[in-house]
């Protein structure tokens, strides 16, 4: 009996040391198991974070995006503001330019009265008269009538006050009565001015191209070519303006014609940008 309860415990032994690795085995697996789901969630979750951090720099790229157009619109707007301040200030600095010019061309002297000679003696004073010299009021009034500078004070007074129509006509009226007067230049321009302020620039521009071919060496000549080129401009040839006031800055360097061809240049470049 007791060989026989030995073998059944010797039995039993082995059976429970041939059944653990089985248990060992099964529990191992288990765990494997559970290690690939807990990675498996593991990864799941790093995904989903990476996702959100995409979405959070795709939102934040965008935001940047919308920022620097904004700031490209803004830049745009001020790039416009600025271009319109040149403008602006050309057309102020001309128009006071023209303002000095009409003011000084009225109160300009006539050319004096050639001096007595043997070839052009004085009057004989009449007995009983005075001998006393005109005085210079009458002198001024003749060489005026001699001049035609009556004419063109009332045309140039026509042109200040803003009356076009009249300025125009009043110096086509001159221009006909006196055509080589010594403000015959000077007529020629100012109507040209006076077409030019109704933006009737063909007609200004024969009135500019007139006196630079008349009167090449006149003081007015650099301001005729300089408005020769702003007709051209207006009159959509930006490319025969463009050579016309280079001809300004080369032909007139230093003028007041040549400051003003130089700034309109640059705010041609600043529409062409």
């Amino acid at each position: 009996m007791a060989v026989l309860k030995m073998r059944s415990l010797g039995v039993a032994l082995l059976a429970m040391s041939l059944a653990a690795p089985a248990f060992a085995q099964k529990l191992s697996l288990a765990e494997r198991v559970s290690r690939l789901e807990a990675a498996d969630a593991s990864q799941s979750s790093s995904a989903g974070q990476a996702n959100v951090e995409l979405l959070n720099r795709v939102t934040q790229m965008q935001s940047e995006v919308q920022a620097l157009r904004n700031q490209v619109e803004q830049l745009q707007n001020e790039n416009a503001q600025l271009k319109q301040q040149a403008k602006d200030q050309y057309i102020d600095l001309d128009s006071r330019l023209q303002r000095m010019e009409a003011g000084s061309a009225a109160s300009g002297s006539t050319p004096p009265l050639p001096p007595p000679s043997a070839a052009n003696p004085p009057p004989r004073t009449a007995p009983g008269t005075s001998s006393r010299p005109p005085s210079p009021n009458a002198v001024d009034l003749d060489a005026r009538a001699l001049n035609g500078q009556g004419a063109y004070d009332i045309a140039l007074s026509a042109l200040r006050q803003g009356d076009y129509v009249e300025s125009a006509r009043s110096f086509q009226t001159f221009l006909a009565d006196y055509p080589n007067a010594p403000l015959a230049a000077n007529a020629w321009y100012w109507l040209g001015e006076s077409y030019y302020a109704t933006q009737n620039y063909p007609i200004a521009l024969r009135s500019f191209d007139t006196l630079l071919s008349s009167f090449p060496d006149s003081p007015k000549a650099p301001d005729a070519m300089l408005k020769k080129g702003y007709c051209q401009i207006e009159m959509g040839d930006a490319g025969a303006g463009r050579q016309t006031l280079n001809r300004v800055i080369n032909e007139f360097p230093g003028s007041d014609a040549a400051r003003l061809a130089t700034s309109r240049l640059r705010v041609l470049s600043l529409d062409a940008r």
